[in-house]
């Protein structure tokens, strides 16, 4: 190992140390029994808001995990996929990906809420709300085209026919929008940070502090639902791992930032920090992660967009038993 490396794990050490100051260890966790299992698989995908997952290999390491993997995926949107699958056992998403693919019959259990906003609106000179956006272009890449249509519907407009929507493949939507080509652009980290860097357009609503969307968790932990049956005390040692990660986010942005590009999960420092450093990475505790879940299934039920009625779906595919237990172990 080299030098520079040795050096950035000893100070990814020191800033675990640090955040343990945060959110320190329950006294009885030498008595608490051992995980079933010394694995777990993460996805992994260009997505840098999902910061806590990555940030939390050494903290998995001390909950006794010996094997952490990550299974590639190339959007955000193919996250449940893999879960669904048994490629990969947790990984956190944007909640709507995440109550689509329970609604199509996914094995997908939602565990916790980790963090609140990341999309981000960007408009050309002269758009100032979601309203103006009829008859234009929005164009999007890894956004959820569902997240889209409930912005639109939220304010009175019928996003099949009042948006045109621009989603390649054969010309980069990103591009267009910097190019002037196209009105709007829906995107999450690392492409609003891409933009900033371009000059292009202005945000016209960003749900990490505009309401609703604000008052709600963007990103949840779901898990493979068999991997949580069996395993059930590795289950809440990698959701403690990840929430741990997350106050680190919160404390040393710096650090995780480093830590994602060192990790080949992100190629741009500069990004990775905006990214880190914009994001209420601290409010697990005091969101409603079951608020949260009922708020997209409902406007996405009464938009036609998934069958299963919410009731249901946080009965059956929800368990917030190990996040109620950390929150009491946990206390800031």
């Amino acid at each position: 190992m080299s030098t520079m490396q040795t050096r950035r794990r000893f100070l990814m050490a020191l800033s675990l140390a640090s955040a343990a100051r945060f959110v320190p260890a329950r006294p009885g966790l030498a008595a608490e029994a051992l995980p079933e299992t010394t694995s777990v698989r993460f996805v992994k995908n260009p997505v840098i808001c999902i910061a806590p997952q990555y940030a939390a290999a050494e903290l998995l390491y001390a909950e006794g995990f010996t094997d952490i993997g990550y299974v590639e995926t190339t959007t955000a949107g193919a996250v449940p996929q893999a879960i669904a699958r048994g490629d990969a056992d947790f990984s956190l998403g944007f909640a709507v990906n995440h109550i689509q693919a329970i609604d199509a019959g996914a094995p997908i259990a939602i565990l916790a809420g980790v963090h609140v906003g990341c999309y981000e609106l960007f408009a050309s000179e002269g758009i100032r709300s979601i309203v103006e956006l009829k008859g234009k272009s929005v164009g999007l890449k890894a956004a959820s085209p569902a997240l889209l249509s409930l912005m639109a519907t939220h304010v009175g407009l019928d996003p099949a026919q009042d948006i045109r929507w621009v989603t390649g493949p054969k010309a980069d939507p990103l591009d267009l929008f910097a190019a002037g080509k196209i009105d709007a652009f829906l995107g999450f980290p690392p492409e609003p940070q891409e933009l900033r860097a371009r000059h292009s357009g202005h945000v016209i609503v960003s749900t990490t502090v505009d309401r609703p969307w604000s008052q709600y968790f963007c990103c949840m932990l779901g898990a493979n639902r068999d991997y949580v049956r069996k395993h059930p005390v590795a289950t809440k040692r990698v959701l403690r791992a990840v929430l741990k990660a997350a106050e680190l986010c919160a404390s040393d942005p710096a650090a995780v930032a480093r830590r994602l590009v060192d990790g080949g999960f992100t190629p741009s420092y500069d990004y990775a920090l905006q990214t880190v450093s914009e994001l209420p990475y601290d409010r697990w505790r005091d969101y409603d992660a079951e608020d949260t879940v009922r708020f997209y299934a409902l406007r996405l039920h009464e938009a036609g967009m998934i069958k299963l009625l919410p009731i249901r779906l946080i009965a059956e595919n929800t368990d917030w038993r190990f996040l109620n237990e950390l929150k009491r172990e946990l206390k800031g």
